[in-house]
């Protein structure tokens, strides 16, 4: 018979393992690699440019909106290929049917918000 706790203790022995191997992992690291620090090394690398100037930069935050519509779309596909296969066993047809086609109509929503709000135009 087995112990209440036997389970955690396994748990906690594959923690242990684990990190036992990354910390190995860095001190290998640390130990092979070699270390001569220049100030040409130590300076900042940004795109194979020399920084110049204040490290303060203006970013258009549109960017940032283009990033977000993709990490939508993209999360659209991920939800639409598993209803895809799912759509096809018994029983699951017209309930999956419905459901995806509110999925779809908040994800249409969004994009019309954001071509309304000209978000979508290249500038």
């Amino acid at each position: 018979m087995h112990n209440y706790f036997d389970s955690y203790a396994l748990v906690l022995a594959l923690l242990l393992v684990g990190g036992a191997i990354v910390v190995g992992g860095l001190a290998a690291n640390r130990m092979l690699r070699p270390h001569r620090p220049t100030a040409e090394k130590l300076m900042t690398y940004e795109c194979g440019v020399d920084p110049v100037g204040e490290g303060w930069a203006h970013s258009y935050v549109r960017y940032y909106v283009f990033a977000y519509l993709y990490v939508v779309f993209a999360v659209d596909a991920v939800f639409l290929f598993p209803w895809a296969t799912v759509f096809d066993a018994p029983g699951y047809g017209f309930t999956t049917l419905g459901e995806m086609f509110v999925f779809l109509a908040f994800l249409a929503t969004g994009l019309a918000y954001a071509a309304k709000k000209g978000v979508l135009s290249w500038v």
